[in-house]
């Protein structure tokens, strides 16, 4: 039976960018998230399940100075740091699978598009519910698949979020911001229908 880091290395060695659902040119509800947030442009900033996703072209493109991209997938991470050429020394990229991952700063912004909806057991979530409250500091934005968005992604199964079951997922150490749903048109003219969400740290719950 494959593992995790397995089935995503297959996926990164066998598929080109427009061969996979997911691949974005310009990720604009998630800079738009990112924005809303009117951090500086030293804000310490995390890509979780970045892969090789663009959003780390943008960030880098605003004028964005510390930016981590996490991925459980080491050729994903390759491929985005080609793409980059010599801007990739400016990124801290991060090979590991998040339910896993052990921060070792924090973060004024986590951003995650493509990794809380793979995580289908309550352990799994729990997991990664309590390294994003230990490692954000300010904001946490998260993208998954909607309740009429695909039940499946890369032959895995997903867990679909509405607005409200993200919001109580996420509602011990986070406030909700913003609330959307989108739909993404894949490079095969498909659509799929994600809810975005953008939360604020809670007071009571902030990090040292």
């Amino acid at each position: 039976m494959k593992t995790n880091k397995t089935h995503w290395e297959d996926v990164y060695e066998i598929k080109l960018p427009h061969e996979v659902s997911w691949t974005q040119d310009i990720p604009s509800t998630s800079l738009e998230m990112i924005e809303r947030a009117n951090l500086p442009k030293n804000a310490r900033i995390i890509d979780i399940g970045g892969g090789d996703s663009k959003l780390v072209d943008y960030l880098l493109r605003e004028g964005y100075e510390d930016i981590s991209v996490l991925d459980i997938s080491e050729k994903a991470l390759a491929r985005a740091q080609k793409r980059l050429g010599h801007l990739a020394e400016n990124i801290t990229w991060i090979a590991a699978d998040v339910t896993e991952f052990q921060p070792q700063v924090s973060y004024d912004l986590w951003h995650d598009r493509a990794t809380f909806h793979f995580l289908t057991t309550q352990p799994q979530i729990n997991r990664y519910l309590n390294i994003a409250s230990q490692a954000v500091k300010n904001y946490l934005v998260v993208a998954t698949f909607s309740e009429s968005g695909p039940i499946k992604c890369s032959g895995l199964e997903i867990k679909q979020y509405s607005e409200i079951q993200l919001e109580s997922e996420f509602k011990k150490n986070f406030e909700k911001i913003i609330c959307k749903t989108e739909d993404h048109l894949t490079p095969f003219q498909t659509k799929q229908n994600f809810t975005f969400c953008s939360f604020h740290k809670r007071g009571d719950a902030l990090t040292a």
